[in-house]
């Protein structure tokens, strides 16, 4: 499977980030954990599995998708994840 990586800036609170990040991936069934560094995340979309991490520093949210399904685009995630944190 193939992977992607974003960087979305943090221009608030980064508990509120991590909170709301959390609650899009719990509502969908899937497994969250971490803390305000870093962390784990693996949901299911469409049947699809979808994995990744994330690591926050200096006013960022660094996430890398580590499995994805070869026909759900990077852009197609990324606008997901930003809808569902921003």
């Amino acid at each position: 499977m193939s992977s992607c990586s974003f960087t979305f800036p943090i221009s608030g609170d980064p508990e509120i980030i991590l909170s709301k990040a959390r609650t899009a991936v719990e509502s969908q069934q899937g497994t969250f954990t971490g803390d305000l560094q870093s962390g784990n995340f693996e949901v299911s979309v469409f049947s699809n599995l979808i994995k990744g991490n994330y690591e926050m520093s200096q006013g960022a949210l660094k996430l890398n998708i580590t499995h994805k399904p070869l026909l759900i685009p990077c852009s197609t995630i990324e606008m997901l994840l930003k809808s569902q944190i921003s």
